[in-house]
């Protein structure tokens, strides 16, 4: 009874993560200066452990007393008031807990002044190649390592292309550039103590006498092929490769697991860390270097030290360790020599215990050692021993599985040592039959289900310590089964299809229907295309086909006790993919020769090829002709004919099916057809007019496209109508359109026979059709006659003349200019205004001013002699005072007005009238009423607000404007009388008087900006009101 609660306690211990103790940081051989102001030493030492483990010191073989020399600091050893001679030795420290004890690796410990030296790097340079440089420094202490180009104050960076070792000190360029050449220093840091050395700088030159090319990936830096790692403890992996280009470095797991998401990976990838080592982290990683040309790989298995054992297994551990000598090996149990009996067998580095027991549990270290020194592997070996017991894996409780398919029914109890396993349905144990098998694992397995199979099963297990057992049903349901399954089919871009997929199976089972597409499971609420139909179907609906649509569909069913498919292929035939591989052959002046190879049909045979041109003078692509005229679909060569010479062309091909028209190709690359004589003659050949003496001639020139060469110019001619003989002029500007040809014994209007040809590097082309041009003609040489005036107001003159009469021989009139200027000013000074009528209106003027008026004709050629001046006078100008004293009444869509009499001044015209501009708000249409009297009644609709302004009118013209009222909108539905008097024209004060019948006065708002209060007024109540503007205030 004793025996089983003791393993019953190690099988909870084992449950609740106990452990023994795990160094995770272990004195090292140190060397501490002595200095006058140091008085301290302290030598690491820490372990992970579950109960928290306690610690104790070696020195030189012996356990150190702890005194005012020694003190702990946690795990730590602090030596206070350090002397050489009675400190310095081998350390070694001691860490237990209830499972066991283990023992650091042996530290040496020496008192001197600090010294770093370093061997001189050494750097040969090939570019591009690698370089490697080493740094070796004598302190044992934990020490890092950097390096410092050309003496700068950061230390070099590191990344892809550069890597600092700190397992080793070098530096290591995957591929030098020429920016890497200068001077290298490589920096010690001491961590216990920060003190630094450096290395004398090491110059790196570029060698010019050879050349590296390419090559796959070196690795350089690899970590151990195997490596033992403790529970909780950190790992770095260095992994740096050579290579040309500069290899890039992963890392991934053999078994294909992803990378736990603790792992830390340095900028340069290549330093992998595991923190907090766990068991589900042990396996083979792998470093993948790899280029252009290549790659390489590196690879090591990580080793999870801590292990649990079942009681009466056997343990099989090996230890290796490298070096040279070789090393030769002991193993330690609890910081202890272990006792070697008759079943405990030690073979160098490997330890084999067979049936181990409870007693075997405890802290094992292997000792690897030459003269050299000395290094620890420590594990932990827990010996666990309890019952079956079912509480964590118990059987499934309910399985469902198909008729007719297969069933496995697993059964892993925790049990210590491993329990016998047997099964029973119901009251009977089962056998092995032809349909059931008990795998050697416990598993049950039956095979070709029946409706029979159905109820209850039981596994049982045993071993020395108890029996348990666990229970569950197994049901059996009607497979399911595709009906209607998708089937093969052919669908053009554009359409829409159905693929169907219905099923039959058992009634309580509810089918889940999945789609995928090429593979990949299709999420319907990211498809546009995709839709699910058909209810209790798992119909696929394909809306609006593209050619990327094409491809393999499975229809999945799902059920809890099944999953069946069907699949189904979808052809998209669309228009032809883009024709590839375009190339433009033999090119003449007008013509060019292309080939090209085909591009995808999309299961659809090309018919046609068509082409298209470009040129920088043409509105995008454009069909050009060929020969033959219709490429067909089996031939990828054609000529493009009746190019334009000397023009930029780029081509691009287009293929046809009986779908549709495809993609153009890609455009093939500029050419320029060569150059020929021109072929096309100027048009639209004219001319006339120009000054006497002159024959004008003028044509539309030739586009650029169409000059086939250089040095493109025009060919000018002309004679005398009735003559034999051409004058000729070269005009060399391909811009010219206007030949101006100058003689004063040309006489006016003469006939000239004219034609325009063009000429380039290549010689000479057509020329135009002959045509007529006339001469210039001569000015008129009359001034227009009876020239009169009327004043219409103080600013506007109309002026009148008789025209004058033309001669075909000499002149045709085009036009008039008026002349107007103030008496006493020089007719050089005069304003002009230009007509084609025998009137014209001169506005703009002063009022009471003399004006003189003169006229002359004007043709082609010029303007002739003007009349003689005729005087005028314009009238007063108009009242400068505006209406005042303005009152208006309201009564349903009656506005009354009225106002003062304006009274002119001395200077101003009298008034003869009134005008009365009104309109709804300030962009509506304006309407004009004029009276001879100082009031006036508008009918205007209700419902709307009115602006009205009044003017005085007078023979000078319209006087100046009161300025807008507005007029606030009268609602039909009461009567409201309102009026008021504007006893100032500056807006300054305004006397209302409202006569309310029992209405809220509310958004009247008589003058812009001005404000007013809503109040409830009594009926027959006369209201005075203060209203405020923004340019005064107004008292009421």
């Amino acid at each position: 009874m004793e025996r089983r609660r003791i393993l019953w306690k190690m099988s909870l211990d084992f449950l609740s993560a106990r452990h023994g103790p795990v160094f995770t940081q272990e004195p090292s051989d140190s060397v501490f200066p002595l200095r006058s102001e140091d008085n301290k030493v302290f030598i690491n030492c820490k372990a992970k452990g579950n109960p928290v483990p306690h610690y104790k010191w070696k020195v030189d073989g012996g356990y150190i007393d702890m005194d005012l020399n020694y003190n702990l600091v946690e795990g730590n050893l602090l030596i206070n008031h350090p002397h050489a001679t009675h400190h310095g030795g081998v350390y070694q420290c001691i860490a237990t807990n209830v499972f066991g004890t283990i023992v650091s690796r042996e530290a040496k410990v020496q008192f001197a002044y600090f010294v770093m030296s370093l061997a001189q790097v050494s750097l040969p340079l090939l570019m591009p190649t690698i370089l490697c440089g080493r740094c070796l420094c004598s302190s044992p202490a934990e020490i890092k390592y950097s390096w410092v180009f050309n003496g700068r104050p950061s230390f070099l960076l590191q990344d892809t292309r550069r890597f600092v070792s700190q397992r080793t000190g070098n530096l290591y360029i995957a591929k030098v550039e020429a920016s890497d050449v200068g001077n290298y220093t490589c920096v010690v840091r001491n961590m216990m103590t920060n003190a630094t050395a450096y290395s004398s700088p090491t110059p790196v030159v570029l060698r010019r006498d050879a050349v590296m090319g390419e090559y796959e990936p070196k690795i350089e830096v690899q970590f151990p092929e195997s490596l033992h790692v403790t529970k909780g403890s950190s790992v770095k992996l260095e992994c740096f490769a050579l290579g040309n280009p500069v290899p890039s470095i992963t890392w991934r797991r053999t078994d294909g697991n992803p990378l736990p998401g603790k792992i830390k990976i340095n900028h340069s990838n290549g330093v992998l860390e595991i923190p907090y080592f766990r068991p589900e982290d042990a396996g083979v990683y792998e470093c993948v270097a790899e280029n252009s040309r290549g790659k390489n790989v590196a690879k090591g298995q990580l080793v999870f030290q801590n292990v649990h054992m079942a009681i009466e297994a056997n343990l099989q551990w090996e230890c290796k360790a490298s070096g040279k000598p070789k090393p030769v090996y002991r193993w330690l149990k609890n910081g202890e020599p272990l006792v070697l009996e008759d079943r405990i067998l030690v073979e160098g580095g490997r330890l084999a215990v067979p049936r181990i027991n409870l007693l075997d549990s405890g802290m094992y270290q292997c000792l690897a050692e030459n003269e050299h020194g000395a290094i620890y592997a420590s594990a932990e070996l827990k010996v666990v021993a309890s019952s079956p017991d079912f509480s964590s894996s118990p059987v499934k409780k309910s399985m469902l599985i198909q008729r007719g398919g297969e069933v496995i029914m697993e059964c892993r109890p925790h049990a210590s040592p491993r329990a016998s396993i047997s099964w029973r349905r119901g009251g009977e144990f089962l056998k092995d039959s032809t349909r059931r098998t008990i795998m050697g694992d416990g598993t049950l397995r039956i095979s070709n289900i029946s409706e029979s199979d159905g109820g209850r099963y039981t596994c049982v297990a045993r071993n020395p310590f108890g029996t348990s057992s666990s229970t569950g049903t197994l049901v059996v349901k009607e497979p399911t089964k595709i009906t209607v399954p998708p089937l093969s089919v052919d669908a053009t871009v554009g359409e829409s299809i159905v693929l169907p997929c219905e099923v039959s199976g058992d009634s309580s089972l509810d089918p889940t229907f999945k789609w995928f597409f090429n593979g990949k499971l299709i999420d319907f609420n990211r498809q546009d295309h995709f839709e699910m139909i058909g209810g209790s179907a798992g119909d696929l609906m394909v809306r609006n086909i593209q050619l990327k649509h094409s491809g393999k569909y499975v229809c999945m069913v799902h059920t809890v006790v099944d999953s069946v498919s069907a699949a189904a292929h979808l052809i998209v035939r669309g228009p032809p993919g883009a024709p590839e591989g375009l190339i433009v052959g033999e090119i003449t002046d007008s013509t060019a020769q292309l080939s090209w190879e085909s591009g995808p049909d999309h299961h659809s045979p090309v018919t046609t090829y068509s082409i298209q041109a470009r040129t920088p003078f043409s509105i995008g692509w454009q069909a050009v002709r060929t020969v033959p005229d219709s490429v067909p679909g089996q031939m990828f060569h054609a000529t493009v004919i009746d190019l334009n010479p000397w023009v930029d062309y780029e081509f691009r091909v287009v293929a046809s099916n009986n779908v549709g028209v495809g993609e153009p190709s890609m455009q093939s690359k500029q050419i320029r057809t060569k150059a020929a004589v021109p072929e096309v003659a100027p048009s639209n050949v004219s001319g006339g007019g120009g000054r006497r003496g002159e024959l004008v001639i003028q044509w539309e020139p030739i586009p650029e496209e169409l000059q086939s060469g250089e040095e493109f110019g025009y060919v000018v001619a002309f004679r005398p109508l009735g003559t034999s003989t051409w004058k000729q002029t070269v005009l060399a500007s391909p811009d010219a359109s206007r030949y101006t040809f100058r003689n004063d014994s040309v006489p006016p209007l003469s006939q000239f026979e004219v034609k325009v040809g063009v000429y380039n590097n290549k010689g000479e082309g057509p020329s135009s059709h002959v045509v007529v041009v006339y001469s210039a003609e001569e000015e008129p040489s009359e001034p227009p006659s009876r020239v009169w005036t009327r004043t219409l107001s103080a600013s506007e003159i109309e002026v009148y003349w008789e025209p004058i009469t033309q001669t075909a021989s000499s002149w045709k009139i085009i036009g008039y200019e008026v002349l107007c200027w103030e008496e006493g000013m020089q007719e050089s000074d005069a304003e002009m205004v230009r007509v084609t009528d025998t009137a014209a209106l001169l506005s703009g003027l002063k009022g009471s001013t003399v004006y003189l008026i003169s006229v002359r004709a004007q043709n082609s050629a010029g303007a002739g002699p003007s009349s003689p001046a005729v005087n005028v006078t314009t009238k007063k100008p108009p009242p400068s005072q505006p209406p005042g004293n303005i009152e208006w009444n309201l009564t349903n869509s009656k506005i009354f007005l009225s106002w003062e009499h304006v009274k002119a001044m001395g200077n101003e015209s009298e008034v003869t009238g009134y005008k009365v501009l009104y309109r709804q708000n300030w962009l509506g249409k304006t309407s004009v009423v004029e009276t001879n009297r100082t009031s006036m009644a508008l009918q205007v609709p209700s419902g709307e607000d009115y602006l009205i302004e009044i003017k005085a009118l007078s023979d000078g013209g319209d006087g100046s404007s009161s300025g807008p009222i507005r007029i606030p909108k009268m609602s039909s539905k009461r009567e409201l009388f309102l009026s008021f008097t504007i006893h100032r024209m500056n807006f300054c004060y305004v006397f209302y008087t409202f006569k309310v019948d029992f209405i809220r006065l509310k958004h009247v708002l008589p003058l812009m900006n001005s404000s007013f209060q809503s109040q409830v007024l009594s009926k027959g109540c006369v209201l005075r009101v203060l209203f405020t503007s923004q340019e005064c205030e107004i008292n009421s």
